[in-house]
């Protein structure tokens, strides 16, 4: 048989297992220049250019309310601030003895919103650490003569990259994207997803692979996994669901009517 989800939560709880979610926007920056710091030094080892991804999930502004629709109106324009304090911070973190006013920046696109930031390492030139922030399709020549201008040597990483496939990049240049895309790997990720209907988390750490969890309606994390999946490969949204309705047959909305019909509507209960 097999156990409820109650059950399941309270021995995840029990075991003492570390969240797959990052709990605070620093343990997400902490986590993600641990796994950093190990992809690199693993790209290395096989003396191939380290050219890596990160997908950062920006916390919302403090001011975000509930009742806000958007919460970032402004879109990347209003995000940048904040992703460039954050990524200042996985580069010092990643660039042994360096200290974050070595860190320099530049534009690249206003209209984009896509910069370029460098941290210089004390020890060597060939540790140095760059990275492109917001890059998109349309920065696609830019991209590349910032790779070429990195050398093979240095680690360039592409921060909340603009685009998932090469035919983001346009018909005729989609075979030069896929070319370019395929140099690329994961050094952190932390993504949210809908699917079904529920909050699902999926995070990637260079130690441990791809991980999933879904959020349920009481604020559980309840995690989402298969003895068939590798965890080199990020999980495929069907996959993905196939999972979550075998370990949540009843869809949130049912399970949210049940709810009210136990315990009445949530602004009649008089103890919540």
């Amino acid at each position: 048989m097999r156990p409820s989800i109650p059950a399941l939560v309270t021995l995840l709880v029990a075991q003492g297992a570390r969240a797959l979610i990052p709990a605070t926007p620093g343990e997400q920056t902490r986590r993600a220049i641990t796994s950093m710091k190990e992809k690199i030094a693993q790209v290395r080892s096989t003396n191939l250019p380290p050219r890596i991804y990160i997908d950062y999930l920006i916390p919302l502004p403090p001011a975000t309310t509930d009742a806000d629709i958007d919460p970032w109106p402004g879109g990347l324009a209003q995000m940048y601030p904040y992703a460039e304090d954050i990524l200042c911070d996985i580069l010092t973190g990643v660039v042994d003895e360096s200290s974050r006013d070595k860190v320099s920046s530049q534009v690249v696109s206003v209209q984009d919103c896509c910069g370029f930031f460098i941290q210089e390492s004390p020890v060597s030139p060939e540790l140095d650490v760059a990275a492109l922030l917001f890059p998109g399709p349309d920065q696609f020549a830019k991209m590349k003569e910032i790779e070429d201008m990195v050398g093979d040597s240095r680690t360039l990483i592409i921060f909340n990259r603009q685009y998932t496939r090469p035919e983001d990049f346009g018909f005729f240049r989609k075979g030069e994207a896929k070319e370019f895309m395929e140099k690329y790997e994961w050094g952190f990720a932390f993504q949210e997803i809908a699917c079904r209907g529920e909050d699902v988390k999926l995070v990637y750490e260079q130690s441990v692979g791809w991980q999933g969890s879904l959020v349920d309606e009481k604020g559980r994390e309840i995690e989402i996994k298969d003895s068939s999946w590798d965890a080199k490969d990020r999980p495929e949204y069907m996959a993905v669901e196939a999972k979550i309705n075998e370990i949540l047959p009843e869809p949130l909305w049912m399970r949210m009517m049940q709810e009210a019909n136990e315990k009445g509507l949530k602004f009649q209960r008089k103890d919540e």
